[in-house]
C-alpha cells in the first residue's frame, strides 16, 4: 500500500521506511510527522519567542518560515500554490478599491482553489483521498477571505453599520506583507489549520491575546485573581493529546471493518435487512469520524501549545483554550438536531460561513450557504449532492423543532423522550446526508440513494411541506416591526397623556 502511493507524494521521501514498516501512504506520514513537529516547535516558540522575549517582526518571520518549510516538506513544489494563492489575493487587496475589493478578493481566491482542485482531480489522482496540497488552501482560502471582508469593515463601515461581531473582527489597518503571509501560512496552521481572525492571530502574536476582548467571555473572574498570571496551556494540550491517541486508535482499527462502500454492494443490500441497513450506516460513519477528530484536535493542541487560543476563564477560574477549537466531540455524538451537530462540527469554516455568506447574502442565506460550503470543499459530484440534501435536511428539521417540539416540553419525561427519537433520527439524517461526500462520484451516491428510495429526500419535502415554518429573517423582521409598533404605541399614549394635561391646565 505504501509502495503503490509512494509515486502520488510530492512531498520529502526521507521517511519513505517508515511508511513501508507501518504500511501507511508516504504523504500521510509525512502529515503526521510535520504535525509532530509543529507541535515541538510550538512549545519552543511559545517558551522562547515569548511577546515579553522577542518584538513581533521576529515572531512574525520565524511562524512563516517554519510555515513554509513543513509546506515543502510535505508537498514539495507544490506549495508554491500557497503563495501564488496568498500573492495576488494581496495584490487584489492592495490595488482594488476598498468598495468592492472584498468581492474581487473572494472571487480570486476561491476561484484559483477551485482550479487547483479540479486540476488535482481530473487530471492527477481522481479519488486519491489522502493527504493533499488542495487543504491548506482551503484554510488558506478562508482566512483571505475572512481578512477582505474584514478589512472592508473597518475601513468603509460605520460602527453603527456592523453587528457587535463584525465590529470586534474589523480591521482598522491594511495589514503588511509579513503579517499577511504569518496570518496565512504560520506553521502552527498551514496544515491543518484552524482558521482564525487576523485580530486574534495579531493579539497572540503582540502578546496581548491574555487581555479580556471579547465582551461576551467576561464573567467576573478575568479582573480578578485569576488574571494576574498568564494562564498555561498544559493540561488542555496533554488532554486534547490523549483525545488524538483515542481517536486515531480508533479510526485504524475499525476504518477496513466497516467501510461506506458496502451499504452499496449488491449482495449486502439485497441480502441484509433494512434495519440493518440503517445500522451499518451508522456505524460506518462512526468509525470514519475519529480520523477527523485527530487531525482536527492535534490542530488545536499545536496552537494551544504556542500560547494561541485562550478564550478566558470558567466560573471554576480555570483557563478556557477554546477560542479555535473546531468541534466538540460530545456534542457531535450526542446532539439531538441536525443544526446542533452542524454547530458542533467544523466550527471554524461553520463560523467563516455564517461571516462571508450567511450574514451578507441578500437571497436565501441558507441555500447560498449549503453552494458555498460544497465549491470550497471540492469538485467531486457527491460534495453537491451532499449538500443539497443538507439544505432540506436543515429545513426539514427547523421545521419540527418549531412546530412539533413544544409539545414535548410539558415536562422532563416527554422531553426526554423527545431528546431520544431526535437523537436518533439526527445520527440517521447525517448519515444518508453524508454518504455521498464519502462515495465522491455519482454513479454510487445515486446508488446508495436509489437503495434507500429516496426516502430521506420524500420526507424532508413531505415535513416542509405540511410544517411550514417562517425563516430566521422573517422572524427577525416581524419582531422589529412589532417592536416599532410597541414604540409608536407608546409615543401615542404619551402624547395623548401630555395633551390632557395640557387641557386641564
Amino acid at each position: 500500500m505504501a509502495t503503490q502511493t509512494t509515486a502520488s507524494c510530492t512531498g520529502s521521501t526521507l521517511l519513505q521506511p517508515l511508511s513501508e514498516i507501518i504500511n501507511l501512504p508516504l504523504d500521510q506520514v509525512n502529515f503526521v510527522a510535520c504535525q509532530l513537529f509543529a507541535l515541538l516547535m510550538a512549545v519552543w516558540f511559545r517558551i522562547y519567542l515569548h511577546p515579553s522575549k522577542t518584538s513581533p517582526f521576529i515572531r512574525h518571520v520565524v511562524a512563516t518560515l517554519l510555515g513554509f518549510y513543513l509546506a515543502l516538506f510535505c508537498f514539495g513544489w507544490y506549495s508554491l500554490h500557497f503563495l501564488v494563492q496568498s500573492g495576488l489575493s494581496y495584490s487584489v487587496m492592495v490595488f482594488a478599491g476598498l468598495e468592492n475589493m472584498h468581492k474581487y478578493c473572494f472571487i480570486v481566491t476561491l476561484g484559483y482553489l477551485i482550479l487547483c482542485q479540479i486540476t488535482r482531480v481530473y487530471v492527477f489522482d481522481y479519488g486519491m483521498y489522502s493527504a493533499d496540497f488542495t487543504g491548506p488552501m482551503m484554510v488558506i482560502t478562508q482566512k483571505i477571505t475572512s481578512m477582505a471582508f474584514e478589512i472592508h469593515d473597518g475601513l468603509t463601515k460605520r460602527d453603527g453599520q456592523l453587528t457587535p461581531s463584525q465590529k470586534y473582527l474589523a480591521i482598522s489597518r491594511m495589514p503588511s506583507l509579513l503579517e499577511y503571509l504569518s496570518y496565512n501560512c504560520n506553521f502552527m496552521g498551514i496544515l491543518a489549520g484552524p482558521t482564525c481572525s487576523y485580530n486574534d492571530y495579531k493579539a497572540f502574536i503582540e502578546g496581548t491575546c491574555y487581555q479580556p476582548r471579547h465582551q461576551e467571555n467576561a464573567n467576573g473572574k478575568e479582573n480578578g485573581k485569576y488574571k494576574q498570571t498568564e494562564p498555561s496551556p498544559k493540561n488542555d494540550v496533554i488532554s486534547k493529546l490523549c483525545t488524538c491517541a483515542i481517536s486515531l486508535a480508533i479510526y485504524l482499527s475499525l476504518y477496513k471493518l466497516l467501510p461506506v462502500e458496502r451499504s452499496i454492494d449488491d449482495d449486502f443490500v439485497n441480502s441484509t435487512p433494512f434495519h440493518l441497513q440503517v445500522v451499518y450506516l451508522y456505524l460506518a460513519m462512526l468509525a470514519l469520524r475519529p480520523k477527523y477528530y485527530f487531525v482536527w484536535t492535534l490542530a488545536d493542541a499545536i496552537n494551544n501549545a504556542a500560547g494561541f487560543g485562550f478564550n478566558g476563564y470558567n466560573k471554576d477560574g480555570s483557563p478556557r483554550w477554546d477560542l479555535i477549537s473546531n468541534l466538540r466531540i460530545l456534542d457531535i455524538e450526542f446532539a439531538t438536531s441536525f443544526k446542533l451537530f452542524l454547530d458542533n462540527w467544523n466550527i471554524q469554516t461553520a463560523l467563516w460561513l455564517k461571516r462571508v455568506c450567511y450574514e451578507r447574502c441578500p437571497i436565501n442565506p441558507t441555500a447560498a450557504t449549503f453552494l458555498l460550503s460544497a465549491m470550497w470543499h471540492g469538485v467531486y459530484p457527491g460534495y453537491y449532492l451532499t449538500f443539497l440534501t443538507g439544505i432540506g435536511m436543515t429545513m426539514a428539521a427547523r421545521a419540527v423543532r418549531h412546530n412539533i417540539r413544544p409539545y414535548f416540553l410539558v415536562s422532563d419525561s416527554y422531553k426526554g423522550i423527545y431528546d431520544v427519537i431526535t437523537w436518533a433520527w439526527t445520527q440517521v439524517a447525517i448519515s444518508y446526508t453524508v454518504a455521498p461526500f464519502v462515495l465522491l462520484a455519482v454513479g454510487p451516491s445515486l446508488k446508495f440513494y436509489r437503495s434507500w428510495y429516496f426516502g430521506l429526500h420524500l420526507l424532508c419535502l413531505l415535513v416542509v411541506l405540511a410544517l411550514p415554518v417562517k425563516s430566521k429573517r422573517r422572524q427577525a423582521k416581524e419582531q422589529q416591526d412589532d417592536l416599532q409598533k410597541d414604540n409608536q404605541t407608546d409615543h401615542n399614549s404619551t402624547d395623548n397623556n401630555c395633551n390632557q394635561k395640557e387641557k386641564t391646565t
